[in-house]
């Protein structure tokens, strides 16, 4: 990975060498009249990548700080991965799970060996995973807690965000998620994050599990304090019922551990996994849980065509092996307190609350100076990759390979996008 930061244009690129370089005012016009308008990206569009940066067709250089939303956690054009997936891609690529395929078996013993778990379920996306994860606890209600037949329900978190899928924005806080998409599933009762004593006031005879995420991302990196967690799981223990751990952006080395629930010593009964499960090559997911939940799963009830593929699988063993013996969750342990400290040196400054876990952080801007996308908009002009949320929040979630230079410089930028709005520039 290479510290240059030249963000001058140097030389255009088009993707492919054989393509003659398209400008970025021309990607955006195509792709804005050719494609539904789900997404409002900024104006850049990125054509190679390596390490924590890449580079956009006009042959400027930016620093990514969202990395696919933990997609990316190893980097872009991570060696190890690249050669992985090159490997397999000469082999076989897919064989439905009407066969067993050579590189099903090593996936799924080195990720249940990874969490200590006994079974997994491979799918693709997180959503799937979560959704996944919901087929699972009712039917575990069904035949192993004896909940009657079409009652049973799941308690979730307010400004939860578990994916976009219809039976998920279902139980979603955020009308531009869930509004103009109904009738909604039935199923789900919503009670405040981070307040344990609502969740057992939530449970009844009919609640088979808790959906949680250990630490919120889409709301803005919300850390819940330390005992809230331990006191789920003892009222899910308390009261029979699952608890789920949505760790699709927390899992996998973001918050310095493998998983996030770890900070807190809690062992949830079902993990979802996601987003940098695949490494950032492609979309790997999987449930994890002991044979007594997942054992509830027989053939024909649940399923899908590319879940548990052999390229998948051949990453997605990599990633395993990469978190397990690689240098990656002890960069981010390393690097965390410097993020947090840098973030905190904001509030006042323009910033009114900022908070960190790994190499997570979200930062709240005052919205009398700016709201979120116009901040990403001027870090993207320093070269700077950011996202926003909810307004006036940003989020910032680099690759876990990132290196102290590097995370001081994105940070330093920050603070001169603030102090030009302090000034009115």
């Amino acid at each position: 990975m290479s510290n240059t930061r030249d963000l001058g244009p140097d030389t255009a690129h088009g993707g492919d060498p054989a393509e003659p370089a398209v400008s970025t005012s021309r990607h955006i016009e195509l792709a804005s009249t050719h494609s539904a308008h789900n997404y409002d990206p900024l104006p850049v569009v990125i054509a190679e990548g390596s390490g924590a940066w890449v580079t956009d067709v006009e042959g400027r250089r930016h620093l990514d700080c969202l990395a696919g939303y933990s997609a990316m956690n190893f980097g872009h054009h991570n060696p190890e991965l690249l050669e992985a997936a090159h490997r397999q891609l000469d082999r076989v690529t897919l064989t439905s799970r009407a066969f067993y395929n050579d590189r099903f078996a090593p996936f799924a013993t080195a990720l249940t060996e990874l969490v200590g778990k006994e079974q997994m379920l491979p799918m693709n996306t997180g959503a799937e995973a979560v959704e996944t994860g919901i087929k699972v606890a009712r039917k575990w209600g069904y035949e192993v807690k004896g909940v009657p037949d079409g009652q049973a329900r799941i308690v979730v978190a307010g400004g939860n965000f578990h994916g976009r899928t219809t039976t998920i924005i279902s139980f979603s806080e955020d009308p531009e998620a869930f509004g103009g998409f109904g009738p909604y599933t039935p199923g789900f009762r919503v009670v405040p994050y981070a307040d344990a004593d609502a969740v057992a006031a939530a449970i009844d005879d009919t609640t088979v599990a808790v959906l949680i995420e250990p630490v919120q991302g889409e709301a803005g990196v919300i850390v819940p304090p330390p005992d809230y967690l331990p006191r789920v799981r003892e009222i899910c223990d308390r009261e029979n019922v699952l608890l789920i751990a949505d760790e699709v952006q927390s899992g996998l080395g973001r918050t310095g551990t493998v998983r996030a629930c770890e900070h807190t010593g809690v062992v949830p009964d079902v993990y979802l996994f996601g987003k940098a499960l695949g490494g950032g090559i492609l979309p790997v997911s999987a449930v994890v849980a002991d044979a007594d939940v997942l054992g509830v799963i027989r053939p024909g009830q649940h399923g899908s065509t590319f879940g548990g593929n052999p390229l998948a699988c051949a990453v997605g063993a990599t990633v395993v092996r990469m978190l397990r013996d690689g240098p990656y969750l002890e960069n981010v342990r390393q690097l965390a307190p410097v993020l947090d400290t840098r973030i905190k040196e904001f509030v006042g400054n323009g910033v009114v609350s900022a908070r960190s876990i790994g190499l997570w952080a979200g930062i709240d801007v005052d919205p009398a100076l700016a709201t979120g996308r116009e901040l990403c908009e001027r870090l993207l002009g320093k070269g700077v990759l950011v996202k926003d949320t909810h307004g006036s929040t940003i989020r910032l979630s680099p690759p876990l390979i990132i290196t102290e230079d590097d995370l001081n410089w994105a940070l330093d930028r920050v603070g001169e996008v603030l102090a030009d709005l302090r000034a009115g520039n």
